[in-house]
């Protein structure tokens, strides 16, 4: 019997329309029901299971304690007659939850992703080394059932702006061989207990049938006033026709070598992208600027300090203030600085495309769960929390921009980009990211434009009912032909007809010692200059050579 949760009886049916993502209440009854299946995401007394089929078994196994056998993913476990079941994102994890405390279970095939069972252990708790924010009471290794389990127990500080925060924690791998892990993640608001019956009562077998995902969707409910929606209707409705954007880094401030690229393409760019972190608020002269010019922008906040140090891989004193960042926003830290933001976004009074923490599902991201404990939650609670703070400032020309990256690192399932999804109500446009980053860095590859976006496109397209649009994208020119790589970008950009805008991102990554090392720059060459120049022909907007356009002005 576990103490550690909440043991009120709930009919076991309700714990089945979690499996379904079906989030109204049931009665309770005094007893459970017999024993249910949910096959492909529909419940069933019976088990009329086919090959290949998604199948889960759900029967009490005493007065106190369900089993829960998920043939998919190979595993069953006891879990508290209390909680109740949600495999909604059953290729992803499995949560348990009585509303106080979670469990979430992860399965990790590890084959494939040229990683580890010790890499998996060793990379995924690094943030135990953040020892400011993070109190560990329990790091060992042990044996349970025969089998490897790593264990971690830690706490972090209760957070005032996250209802009902859960902040103590448990964390096991359970090691099935070299390549196969099963991570059980506990989260709760008060402090766990008898964690090892947990373990204990998990069993592992060879996974039969395919896990999926049954995504229910939903519209969202951002305010927007009656310019915006009409913006979004104009770029991206159904009917909207396609249009380019590109970063260059002195816009929308300065706008003269944005206006020298249009020029030499015979394309104005309707979006451009501007970055920011938290050392400054929002930038209201340059998306003012860039609305003069009828250009719109990208905000993309980082919630970030430049200052405290770039290298979001390690945890070193340069890197403490961000590895904490997610908490102390949640702790009403920066609650002046939200304010004043939401304050000039109102003033500004325009479309914003606002995108909030992008790439969250990679490492060098200091707002991914690789620095929170694994808890990709605490992103959602920011980004919701966020919206709030603009809702009740009466923000209402924002169009929340939702963008994982297309490759998550590191490539465990708690780190899924499925994980940190704030719900279709919280978001506006689903925002792709891929990049042919070429082969000048060790583990990278060329990857053509079809072989990036075609299965990513796909994926997308069966998991949300919003409109797309390549939020930053580029080809390096190191490794592989550059301009042919945007000749074929050309070519496919129209199979992907709900992708309405793409955003090349012109600039260059270095090396460690100042090298270039992925060159994005759009004018790199007068090849690629020549290549956008022809196939831009086929785009709205055209923009007349200077001589002929009397809006032409050079501005600073």
């Amino acid at each position: 019997m576990y103490t550690l949760f909440f043991r009120s009886r709930f009919l076991l049916l309700y714990a089945c329309c979690l499996l379904l993502g079906l989030f109204t209440p049931l009665p309770a009854l005094a007893e459970p029901a017999g024993t249910l299946y949910v096959i492909n995401g529909l419940t069933s007394g019976e088990d009329t299971r086919q090959p290949g089929d998604d199948v889960k078994k759900i029967e009490p196994f005493s007065d106190s304690l369900y089993q829960y056998t998920d043939f998919a993913n190979g595993f069953s476990l006891r879990y508290p007659s209390g909680m109740i079941a949600d495999a909604s994102l059953s290729a992803v994890r499995t949560l348990f939850t009585d509303g106080q405390t979670d469990i979430l279970v992860f399965y990790d095939s590890l084959a494939d992703k040229q990683s580890s069972a010790a890499e998996l252990i060793e990379y995924g708790n690094r943030f135990r080394y953040n020892t400011a924010d993070h109190r560990i009471e329990t790091d060992k290794t042990l044996y349970i059932n025969g089998r490897q389990v790593h264990l971690l127990k830690w706490t972090r500080r209760q957070l005032s702006r996250v209802a009902g925060d859960k902040n103590h924690y448990v964390s096991a791998e359970i090691v099935k061989n070299p390549y196969e892990v099963y991570t059980l993640l506990i989260k709760s608001a008060k402090p766990i207990e008898n964690e090892l019956e947990l373990i204990q009562s998990v069993s592992l077998f060879p996974p039969q049938g395919h896990p999926g995902i049954y995504k229910r969707q939903s519209a969202s409910t951002t305010p927007l006033n009656e310019e915006t929606r009409a913006f979004l209707h104009t770029y991206f409705g159904p009917d909207s026709s396609f249009h380019w954007g590109v970063f260059e880094p002195s816009a929308p401030y300065n706008m003269t070598n944005l206006l020298r690229l249009e020029d030499s393409f015979g394309y104005r760019f309707p979006f451009v992208i501007r970055y920011q972190s938290l050392d400054e608020n929002m930038p209201l002269q340059g998306l003012q600027n860039a609305y003069q010019h009828q250009t719109y922008v990208e905000l993309t906040l980082q919630t970030l300090l430049q200052e405290a140090g770039v290298n979001a891989l390690k945890l070193g004193a340069s890197g403490q203030v961000n590895a904490g960042i997610v908490y102390d926003m949640l702790d009403g830290q920066y609650d002046d600085y939200l304010a004043e933001y939401a304050r000039r976004l109102k003033e500004f009074n325009h479309p914003v495309l606002f995108r909030l923490n992008n790439e969250m599902n990679g490492d060098w991201c200091w707002y991914s769960a690789y620095y929170t404990g694994k808890d990709a939650d605490l992103y959602i609670a920011l980004w919701r929390y966020i919206q709030t703070v603009f809702a009740n400032h009466g923000v209402d020309n924002v169009i929340w921009v939702w963008n994982p990256h297309d490759l998550s690192r590191p490539d465990f399932k708690w780190n899924h980009y499925l994980m940190y999804y704030p719900g279709d109500e919280y978001v506006d446009l689903i925002g792709l990211t891929g990049y042919n980053t070429g082969t000048y860095f060790p583990g990278e590859r060329w990857r053509e434009f079809k072989d990036i976006y075609t299965p990513l496109y796909s994926e997308y397209a069966s998991l949300f009912n919003k409109p797309f649009l390549i939020t930053e994208f580029g080809s390096n020119s190191v490794g592989g032909d550059k301009a042919a790589w945007i000749r074929g970008m050309f070519d496919h950009m129209a199979d992907f007809p709900r992708i309405k805008a793409a955003i090349w991102w012109s600039g260059i990554d270095y090396d460690q010692l100042g090298q270039p090392g992925r060159i994005y720059l759009i004018n790199e060459t007068e090849e690629i200059i020549q290549v956008f120049r022809e196939r831009l022909k086929e785009y709205e907007p055209k923009r007349q050579p200077p001589d002929q356009n009397p809006d032409h002005k050079e501005s600073g």
